[in-house]
Parts: C-alpha cells; structure tokens; sequence
C-alpha cells in the first residue's frame, strides 16, 4: 500500500521499491497496459476484493499508480466523470502510449499500475483482494 492523494504526493520509498518490482517480471518491463489487459487482470482477480465490484463497498475506488512518478490517478471515463471501474480513456495525454483511429485509448505507460484508492492509501489488486478476505 501507498499512502498518497490523487495526482499529487510521491508514495514513501518502500512503497516505490514495491511498485518497482511490480513493474518487472523476470527482469523485463512489463508490456503498456491495454483493454485487454486490464481484461486479464479482471479475469486473474474475479470473485475476490481485486476487482472493484467486489471491493466497491468498503470504499474502494478504481484507481491507477504510474509507479515512475508516484502519481495516482482516479479512474475516469473520457468525459471526466468518475468511472466505477478500471478505465483507460480517462486518463491524461502524457499516459497515453497509443489509441485507436476513433481516439479511445489503447495502450497506456507501461509504468501504470491499475489498483485502488481509499482513505487516500493506493492499493494493488493483490492488496485489495487480501484485505477484502479479511473482512
């Protein structure tokens, strides 16, 4: 967990070294997040706390962490208003890696870290789902 506000404080530096390792695997940077994959996270968390249907209640909200820079973002559909779930094409042009022909966002810093935001504390997937079975 990172204690942080949206888009504003940098997390403590164990937090990073955390979201750090998150963002390799076998030594490789992980590929830009996408629909899909985000799709696939969906899929990897279904029926547990990692998936915001199943946290919603206790006050979790849809958030992404670029973990380069600490900054979390709340999920947003295109037009600004808040989006319940994990959305891409809320996210600011600095973010964006690549889109579609029609403008929805299709790729995203592969930095980015999809998660969750309550109390202020930035949570991953896996964190969240630990703390929904615990209640």
């Amino acid at each position: 967990m990172i204690v942080t506000q949206p888009t504003d404080t940098p997390p403590t530096a164990n937090g990073q070294e955390k979201q750090e390792s998150l963002a390799m695997h076998r030594g490789q940077p992980l590929p830009s997040l996408t629909p899909e994959g985000l799709c696939r996270e969906n899929h990897h968390y279904r029926g547990t706390g990692g998936v915001s249907c199943n946290n919603r209640r206790a006050g979790f909200r849809s958030a992404f962490l670029d973990s380069a820079t600490g900054r979390v973002y709340l999920s947003r559909f295109a037009n600004g208003q808040p989006a319940p779930i994990h959305i891409l094409d809320g996210l600011p042009d600095d973010l964006v890696v690549r889109r579609s022909a029609e403008g929805r966002i299709t790729a995203v810093k592969q930095t980015l870290i999809a998660g969750f935001l309550a109390a202020g504390v930035f949570y991953t997937r896996e964190q969240a789902a630990q703390i929904m079975a615990s209640l």
